[in-house]
């Protein structure tokens, strides 16, 4: 269920002498991971994380995540879910959460849902129109639909965003302070 990162920023160089690296040793960004114990990486995401409207019967509560080594200078988190593979032209944002404190290794099973939230944190609209978590909800017969589960560790404390704004907006100032990125993907079709 671990999932490496994709890397962006904090890499060392490598001394092609010597073979080791130079300057501050730090943890880079390749180190940060994810982990959703409910389910693996690439798996079937359970009924308890799915949708419960628009035709789909799930429990629509946020999925229970883990995280670790975040690069140095991280200063706060923010936890995306996004579908790629929806039938719109420009995909579907389930799920958005920033001002996640930088203490913050982990989110409790429906802490998307302001279950556990953690304090301090803020969610933006979804695709669905709300705030909070809305699971996946694939059209009937459509292909396994990935849900991308992002921890964006960030160089900032706080996001400075409308509490209106739009997930499309959150996620341009999330890449704009990124250091680094974790993913963990689940399938879901119906």
């Amino acid at each position: 269920m671990v999932l490496g990162a994709a890397s962006i920023g904090g890499a060392q160089k490598a001394d092609a002498s010597k073979g080791k690296a130079k300057g501050k040793t730090t943890p880079s960004a390749s180190h940060f991971k994810v982990t959703a114990p409910d389910f693996v990486s690439k798996g079937r995401i359970t009924l308890a994380h799915v949708y419960n409207g628009m035709g789909c019967g799930g429990q629509n509560s946020s999925p229970a995540l883990q995280w670790s080594n975040p690069p140095a200078g991280t200063k706060s988190f923010a936890v995306t879910m996004y579908d790629p593979d929806a039938p719109t032209g420009s995909g579907w944002w389930h799920w958005v959460m920033y001002n996640i404190p930088a203490s913050t290794t982990s989110l409790a099973d429906g802490a998307g849902n302001g279950r556990n939230a953690p304090s301090g944190s803020a969610e933006g609209m979804t695709d669905f129109g709300t705030k909070g978590y809305g699971g996946p909800c694939p059209p009937v017969g459509d292909k396994p639909h990935h849900y991308h589960i992002t921890v964006f560790a960030l160089k900032v404390d706080k996001l400075d965003v409308p509490g209106n704004a739009t997930s499309a907006y959150i996620g341009f100032n999330l890449n704009a302070n990124k250091l680094a990125t974790a993913r963990v993907t689940g399938l879901y079709a119906r």
